[in-house]
């Protein structure tokens, strides 16, 4: 008889601890990578005189870089597919709007190009992304 039990048993208990460190270090990781995760397009846009439109969606923006490439939001697309693209994307949406963006230094040319091109894909409505002016170049007459 052996009074301090069965000591040749198997423990069928699972220790967490470590499991837990571990999902603490990744949830620090990645807390601290996904703010350097974040990517866009740089572009200088044109500033205009108009307010800010309310927006509480996800919108589809078209925009052009000083190089003169194409972007549908963060994706490059060669401008000569760009209606192509626009026409698959746009296939199974019934609210056909788009956001077009161009640096201030792209030609006038190649703008004019680019909205003919989302144009022709069936975009009904096309909007134009800027910069709001200056309070001080707001002031007509003012000379700089």
């Amino acid at each position: 008889m052996s009074l301090g039990g069965n000591q040749d048993r198997l423990m069928s208990d699972i220790n967490v601890t470590p499991f837990v460190d571990v999902m603490l270090v990744l949830l620090i990781i990645f807390m601290v990578t996904a703010p350097m995760m974040v990517q866009g397009v740089n572009v200088d846009l044109p500033e205009a005189s108009t307010q800010p439109l309310p927006s509480g969606k996800e919108h589809l923006i078209v925009t052009v870089n000083t190089q003169n490439q194409v972007f549908i939001n963060d994706l490059q697309v060669e401008p000569d597919f760009l209606q192509e693209k626009l026409i698959r994307i746009l296939k199974n949406t019934k609210d056909r709007e788009v956001y077009f963006r161009a640096d201030k230094t792209v030609s006038y040319g190649m703008v004019v190009r680019i909205m003919a091109e989302i144009k022709d894909a069936g975009v009904e409505k096309l909007g134009m992304i800027t910069v709001p002016l200056q309070e001080d170049e707001k002031t007509p007459g003012k000379k700089q």
